[in-house]
């Protein structure tokens, strides 16, 4: 970027920008450079949900992000870029059918795909992803890193892949499910890393274990510490774990796999006069980890065939986190101040005001299980254009969310189920006569399927 470039004055000052300015421009930049128009039909891709039948996925080749990489490897990127998703019938930047399925509508089964995939991203299914070290000192549990070891050609298609469903997020206004480490965030937008602070957050081990070398104090410490080192990884304890290594110019990778740190490290024991090269050295080959270039290269080229990277100069590592995957919590007054009632309903209905105070009886995990369950994300935006009442006034999809009475007239309230239209954000809600019941029936319902799909 050239010193006195607008990209380059924009990267200096995003400090002092508003995150909802920055969105603004960033969304008239998605909306400029859409490359499918409305005369050309959106690709389709056809799933099989047998393949993934009981949660159980016999092969990463049959899992929902394979077979949609498969598909769409022949689609040009171009026919991937859609404008911003918005209002009642949003475009998407393909379409998807499900072997053996009738679904209506494509919304549904569009946000189901990408929560699937999410879950199978952040599994043993596919080696993409990381569980990040630091968990094993629990710390930073559930959050994922790159994998960081060198990769084939179709790990790199993968990760293109990957890197490309971003975009695609980001341009469907679909808040993805995936909790990754800050330092995922930073490699994405080109920042570097913080030697001291992110290595702490991605493997405390390793950063205590360095630490330990850096502040011996003399060479009788030093033996104490080698010593100490030596008699763990002798004691029959596994080698791999981080905290475990030799005492000498070698370490363990954050795959579990023993190298030397430099030439002959094998056979170059830990002194006091080389501690600090050493120290300096197993902080470098984690942080060559965590920077994962190779990965993050492939990871970036795919997201760059969907969105400009320059827009990504003016956004932080926590903001490009935010747009894309949104906040992992379900604000319900938010969510309250974007529903709509139809047929006659009211807020003020009784049972109206037994669904609400349900909600707000209910944890975080079961409000994103509602959420779910309702319209196919776990996660939902937590900003709105309708909010300003400008020129952008059609509410961000799913939004509205619709309350509705249930299909036909037939038995008694409190005996029917609560039925949903995932596509439309629609809750199907019958008459429940007390609080108790409403409470029974959302909670069977929320656990009753982990993917419905009457959308």
């Amino acid at each position: 970027t050239y010193q006195n470039s607008i990209a380059a004055l924009l990267s200096e000052a995003k400090g002092l920008i508003f995150y909802d300015t920055k969105v603004t421009v960033m969304n008239r930049v998605l909306n400029a450079t859409v490359q499918r128009t409305a005369d050309h039909a959106a690709p389709e891709i056809t799933l099989d949900p047998l393949e993934i039948v009981g949660g159980e996925i016999r092969s990463s080749e049959n899992t929902y992000f394979c077979q949609a990489a498969r598909q769409l490897s022949c689609v040009p990127s171009s026919q991937l870029c859609v404008k911003l998703a918005s209002g009642g019938d949003p475009t998407y930047a393909f379409n998807i059918r499900f072997t053996g399925e009738e679904v209506h509508g494509t919304s549904g089964s569009f946000r189901h795909f990408l929560w699937q995939v999410c879950k199978e991203l952040q599994s043993s299914a596919l080696s993409l992803l990381l569980p990040c070290p630091s968990a094993a000192a629990n710390r930073n549990k559930g959050k994922y890193i790159l994998t960081p070891c060198p990769i084939s050609y179709a790990e790199e298609q993968l990760l293109h892949f990957f890197g490309q469903l971003l975009g695609i997020a980001i341009r469907a206004d679909v808040p993805l499910p995936l909790d990754l480490l800050g330092s995922f965030w930073k490699g994405l937008v080109g920042e570097s890393l913080d030697p001291e602070q992110d290595l702490q957050e991605a493997d405390v081990l390793t950063y205590n274990y360095v630490k330990k070398f850096e502040n011996v104090n003399d060479e009788t410490e030093l033996e104490t510490l080698c010593a100490e080192i030596s008699s763990q990884h002798h004691s029959g304890e596994s080698p791999d774990s981080p905290s475990r290594p030799y005492c000498t110019f070698t370490y363990v990778t954050m795959t579990g796999e023993e190298v030397e740190l430099c030439q002959g490290g094998h056979s170059l024991t830990v002194s006091w006069e080389n501690k600090d090269v050493y120290a300096r050295a197993v902080r470098s080959l984690r942080l060559r980890e965590l920077q994962n270039v190779e990965c993050m290269t492939a990871v970036r080229a795919g997201l760059g065939s969907i969105i400009p990277l320059q827009l990504l100069t003016m956004l932080s590592p926590l903001e490009m986190e935010l747009r894309t995957c949104g906040l992992p919590y379900i604000n319900l007054e938010f969510l309250k101040a974007h529903t709509m009632y139809q047929v006659g309903l009211m807020e003020t209905d009784q049972h109206i005001e037994f669904f609400w105070a349900a909600l707000e009886m209910f944890t975080q995990e079961e409000l994103c299980k509602f959420i779910k369950f309702a319209c196919n994300q776990e996660r939902i935006p937590f900003t709105c254009p309708c909010k300003d009442g400008g020129p952008d006034t059609a509410h961000v999809p799913p939004y509205p969310m619709k309350i509705a009475p249930p299909d036909g007239a037939a038995g008694q309230p409190d005996s029917r189920y609560i039925r949903v239209e995932t596509c439309m954000f629609m809750v199907k809600l019958p008459q429940y006569s007390s609080l108790d019941v409403m409470l029974e029936k959302l909670r069977y319902a929320i656990h009753y399927r982990e993917d419905p799909l009457s959308g």
